[in-house]
């Protein structure tokens, strides 16, 4: 049995009909799926669907604005629990909505404001293009001409996150020879605002007629996605530029210099400009949703400190640089606490509060301040279940999908494990004690809530009845060790007992989850419910070797002894799971594998980074340098802007990794998975209470001498310099805080 914890005081929970919430039904199924909805994946597997008895969560919206999410679908009937999944026929009588492939859109995000552009910068009003407010397409047609031509693309590149730049040339046939003799620059953000500045080539003045085509749909995203957004809308004339309205959306564009020609019917917009040889002349257009002349774009205070990655590789500073940028974009505010930023799970398809991924972004963002986790966890204390019946503790959020295997597993479980444990990791990085203060009854009812749900078999189920998961027991004993040193330190009781609950658990899953074998063995990725283990090796094996921070600066016990330690690091290591560009989500020989799966296969960022910084801690350097470098490779060549996950084909001789066509990009873990991988190098172990840190950098330095300032600790700047060698080097830290061995 767990140990009990003392009963508090719940928070009020909002009834299902309050405004802000609603049923969340189906799956969340990787990177096709909304924060929360279902599974709208046309390849779906036959598992992605609710399991009995966690089909239904009240989960709270991520705006009171339209957030973005994919098309809904009608509920698919449940399945009980281990039952064989039915064969699917090979040519169905109906297919779920395909989403659009977003892997070669140019995008551009300051949530809750977002923009997807064709690599060519022609905004033509088909597919998914457009600019976004909250979910909401207030653009899906801006094509410009330039002298009765249609401009020739000539590159399309990001500059930000929140900022893209679209290069064409123009030729006006005024001189002979091929050569364009105007080259156009539109430099589009995420607010809706766009500078498009033309540039004569020509030895001699030129008039040119400009034309810029408008128009939109008012449409949501969720029905873009699907392919229901419906006709264009009549425009009207405004001021300088025009607008569009429905019932209850409203789409205004201005320009300046404000047009020539305004013709609503024709959704047009015309000037005549003179340009002399080497001249240029800028035309801006801002796309609102309102009257006002501009939007702003980013609303969410930065709780994130400006960090650097310098050293020998100068990837690492584009990677580390890039992945702040990114993770800055996704921010959005709480709207029941407007003070409060947590980050969005991605774009365009979730552009949300996903419990889970906000939490895992938040932790693994601690080396950049507390500031990002303090408010995370508050806005998930605030949707906690409140009461004393089943259930009570839970952090809601929707079912994912878990690959051919599985079922769908419930990340409310992980963001209700993980809470405890990332209100213990940020009071060791420096969250002061008064804040730690208020999140500790939400903290003490989380480990309520797992002890109240642990199965007779002292296991957790996900869902119950359901699987027990391999790396859901490690989420629930890092909980469990974590949670114990919280309330210790804290002065509250039951720290005891969930330490000696930790402890039965880690004999309990040894002697139940790891399958003996000539090779050595491997954990299995889950126990049916009726205790038949699932002899598959996945990337969710990685969680076990991320067992937490301690006081002390110490890392918690894993669920795995030394032995069985060291032979997963070597299966992680291997070429099985290491694709080179990353770890698998499920190795290259188990049945079922598809290097595009979402956890059947494909290269899943974070996890990935949870892997370097796991064996790395354990000790397996050669292992962590291994996945660090496909990692930072792979960073490279999706220009430093990894997306949520990637196919996992095997790295050979010239090759490059190859995207998922609807993988969200730029995604929470997959930023702060950048930020993780980098710190880890470092060995950064802070105490804050006890105000001492200890700095344990990595052997043999993988990416040679490197920097790592502007960091916090103790809620001050903190900077390491790691040499060749592999020796560290504090140079700043706050007064007072100790150098410990």
């Amino acid at each position: 049995m767990a140990p009990p914890v003392p009963e508090t005081d719940p928070p009020r929970s909002l009834p299902p009909d309050v405004p802000g919430h609603r049923t969340a039904v189906a799956t969340e199924a990787g990177p096709g799926a909304p924060a929360r909805g279902p599974d709208i994946r046309p390849d779906g597997p036959p598992y992605g669907r609710p399991a009995v008895g966690a089909a239904v969560e009240r989960v709270p919206a991520a705006s009171t604005e339209r957030p973005a999410g994919a098309p809904p679908e009608p509920e698919p009937q449940a399945r009980p629990t281990g039952t064989p999944p039915p064969r699917q026929s090979a040519v169905g009588p109906a297919r779920r909505p395909e989403l659009p492939p977003v892997h070669s859109a140019v995008i551009c995000v300051a949530a809750p404001c977002l923009v997807i552009s064709p690599e060519h910068g022609q905004l033509t009003g088909q597919g998914i293009d457009g600019i976004y407010r909250s979910g909401r397409r207030l653009l899906s047609r801006c094509v410009l001409r330039v002298g009765g031509r249609d401009p020739v693309a000539v590159q399309g590149r990001s500059l930000a996150a929140d900022r893209a730049s679209f290069t064409a040339t123009v030729r006006t046939g005024i001189e002979a020879g091929p050569d364009p003799d105007i080259g156009i620059e539109r430099v589009r953000h995420a607010d809706g605002t766009e500078r498009i500045t033309l540039r004569s080539f020509a030895t001699r003045p030129l008039r040119l007629p400009v034309e810029v085509s408008l128009g939109t749909d008012l449409a949501e995203l969720a029905a873009v996605a699907a392919g229901r957004a419906g006709p264009e809308l009549a425009a009207g004339v405004h001021a300088a530029g025009l607008r569009w309205s429905t019932g209850d959306a409203l789409a205004v564009t201005t320009a300046e210099p404000a047009p020539d020609d305004a013709l609503a019917s024709a959704g047009l917009l015309r000037w005549q400009l003179e340009l002399a040889p080497g001249e240029s002349r800028s035309i801006e257009l801002r796309t609102t949703r309102d009257r006002s002349a501009r939007s702003p774009a980013g609303q969410a205070a930065n709780p994130l400190s400006a960090a650097r990655a310098e050293g020998d590789d100068p990837r690492a500073d584009a990677w580390f640089r890039t992945s702040l940028d990114d993770l800055r974009a996704l921010l959005l505010r709480d709207p029941g606490a407007p003070a409060d930023a947590f980050a969005a799970a991605g774009v365009p398809w979730r552009l949300g509060l996903a419990p889970a991924e906000s939490l895992w972004a938040a932790r693994m963002a601690l080396p950049l301040g507390t500031g990002l986790a303090a408010a995370t966890l508050r806005t998930l204390a605030r949707s906690q279940a409140g009461g004393r019946g089943p259930g009570a503790g839970k952090i809601p959020g929707p079912l994912r999908a878990a690959g051919p295997q599985l079922p769908p597993g419930c990340t409310g479980t992980e963001a209700t494990l993980g809470f405890p444990v990332v209100l213990a990791e940020a009071r060791r990085w420096g969250l002061p004690e008064e804040e730690v203060a208020r999140l500790l009854p939400a903290a003490e009812r989380c480990l309520g809530w797992l002890r109240s749900a642990l199965g007779e078999d002292g296991f957790l189920a996900d869902p119950d009845p359901g699987p027990r998961r391999c790396e859901t027991q490690a989420h629930a004993h890092r909980a469990a060790l974590l949670g114990a040193d919280l309330l210790a330190d804290c002065g509250r009781p039951g720290a005891a007992e969930w330490r000696e609950w930790a402890a039965a658990l880690r004999e309990r899953f040894r002697a139940r989850f790891w399958i003996d074998g000539p090779d050595g063995g491997r954990p299995a990725a889950a126990l049916h419910p009726d205790g038949r283990p699932l002899p598959r090796l996945t990337g969710s094996a990685a969680h076990l070797l991320d067992t937490g921070l301690l006081g002390g600066g110490q890392y918690a016990a894993g669920l795995l002894d030394p032995v069985r330690t060291e032979h997963l690091a070597r299966l992680l290591g291997a070429p099985a799971m290491d694709s080179g560009w990353g770890l698998r989500s499920m190795a290259a020989r188990e049945p079922g594998h598809n290097p595009f799966g979402h956890r059947a296969g494909a290269v899943r960022a974070h996890e990935s980074a949870l892997a370097v910084a796991g064996l790395a801690q354990a000790g397996f350097d050669k292992e962590a340098a291994g996945l660090l470098r496909g990692l930072l490779d792979a960073a490279e060549s999706f220009g430093y802007r990894l997306p949520e996950m990637y196919a996992a084909e095997q790295r050979t001789a010239g090759s490059a990794p190859l995207p998922h066509p609807a993988a969200c990009r730029p995604a929470a873990v997959a930023a702060a998975a950048g930020i993780h991988a980098l710190t880890a190098l470092a060995g950064i172990r802070p105490d804050a209470p006890a105000a001492t840190v200890a700095v344990t950098p990595r052997a043999g330095a993988p990416l040679g001498a490197l920097r790592l300032s502007g960091l916090r600790v103790a809620e001050e700047p903190f900077a390491v310099r790691i040499s060749r060698l592999g020796v560290g080097m504090v140079e700043e830290a706050a007064d007072g805080l100790q150098l410990r061995g």
